[in-house]
């Protein structure tokens, strides 16, 4: 499959979930109540977020797509190099050691690891800058929710922030 046509693909699916969820699934399965007087503390704000924000990147991968096919110096017709079935057994057992981890290290001490590896494992271009943020994203948001928001961050048996 060319990247075009992956991106195409991939983009269209984006777009349909982020549909399907606007439209379904957010209304249908998660409740909010009247009451709430801070929007961003609403159960319904942030699916409805992360679903905009996955029709936004559909949108752009369905016309970064149709760029590669005006593009002449790009080859359009050039395969995805790459094991994609090493890549997903690896990402599974990840996930696997997530949920191992999760109630013995906490979360935010599971995510910094998980983070690092994951980015590691998909080869990413920017090795430092995602070490750095699979430090400093966990604590910052540790920091939000727990002191700003006043939400609990499930801690870990071992170790406990403030």
């Amino acid at each position: 499959m060319s990247l075009r046509a992956l991106q195409l693909r991939l983009g269209l699916g984006a777009c349909v979930v982020a549909l399907f969820l606007i439209f379904v699934a957010i209304p249908t399965w998660v409740s909010s109540p009247s009451n709430v007087s801070n929007i961003v503390l609403s159960p319904t704000f942030w699916p409805y977020t992360l679903a905009g924000l996955t029709g936004l990147a559909g949108l752009g991968l369905v016309l970064s797509s149709r760029v590669i096919s005006l593009d002449k110096s790009f080859h359009s017709d050039e395969e995805i190099d790459g094991s994609p079935w090493m890549r997903l057994a690896a990402l599974a057992v990840v996930m696997g050691a997530t949920m191992f981890l999760l109630p013995r290290l906490g979360m935010v001490w599971t995510s910094i690891p998980v983070f690092a590896v994951v980015a590691l494992m998909l080869k990413t271009q920017h090795r430092i800058i995602a070490l750095v943020c699979a430090v400093l994203i966990p604590f910052i948001l540790y920091a939000f929710f727990a002191h700003v928001a006043g939400v609990a961050i499930p801690q870990g048996e071992f170790v406990r922030l403030p």
